[in-house]
């Protein structure tokens, strides 16, 4: 299976997602936080990104008949490689978008469902811009959000810490006609229409 396959996928995605910033949890732990995911679908999906080397299992300890297992989130292991996103189709990329979507949808909604939000107290937000960059400045926008962006993303759980998540996007406009080649198109309508009436 593709990492690609392994990971865009509904219930997958989400596992990871519990697992960002560094948190180890239970499967226990784990389906108490996604708790309308069917227990034994949850294990199976936890066993599957187990074996593939997403999750890693960190401690072990007996409950009654059963091993419970802690896992946390081996992060390379979570991407889908430069080379992988490359090959793909865009319909690949169009579905692999869409459980994107659906995920910060879910969280979205599971983040109104906890009570009466305040987003300037919670400190959320969701916003859209547009920047003129040639490439060079684009590659340059990309360095200095990963040099600050980065660092924060190391830090461990601690007290007076919330988990924050964080969703990015940036896509290049659709390409538009240039406003000159829009009046000259414009002015040749003009006389077409000119010429017609004539």
């Amino acid at each position: 299976m593709s990492s690609a396959d392994l990971l865009l996928h509904t219930v997958r995605l989400r596992i990871v997602q519990a697992f960002l910033g560094d948190r180890a949890l239970t499967t226990a732990q784990l389906a108490a936080e996604l708790d309308d995911v069917p227990a034994g679908s949850l294990y199976r999906h936890v066993a599957l990104l187990a074996k593939a080397g997403v999750l890693q299992v960190v401690a072990e300890r007996r409950v009654r008949a059963a091993v419970e297992r802690t896992y946390t989130l081996r992060l390379l292991a979570a991407r889908v490689g430069p080379t992988e996103a490359a090959g793909m189709t865009p319909e690949e990329h169009s579905r692999a978008f869409m459980v994107f979507v659906a995920g910060l949808l879910a969280d979205f909604d599971r983040y109104l469902a906890a009570g009466a939000p305040e987003f300037p107290r919670d400190g959320a937000s969701y916003s859209m811009g547009a920047m003129w960059l040639t490439d060079a400045e684009y590659a340059g926008f990309l360095r200095d959000v990963q040099a600050v962006v980065q660092p924060r993303f190391a830090n461990a759980p601690a007290k007076g810490r919330r988990r924050r998540m964080v969703w990015s996007v940036f896509l290049p406009a659709p390409e538009l006609r240039s406003p000159a080649a829009t009046t000259v198109a414009g002015s040749r309508r003009s006389r077409v229409h000119r010429q017609e009436g004539q």
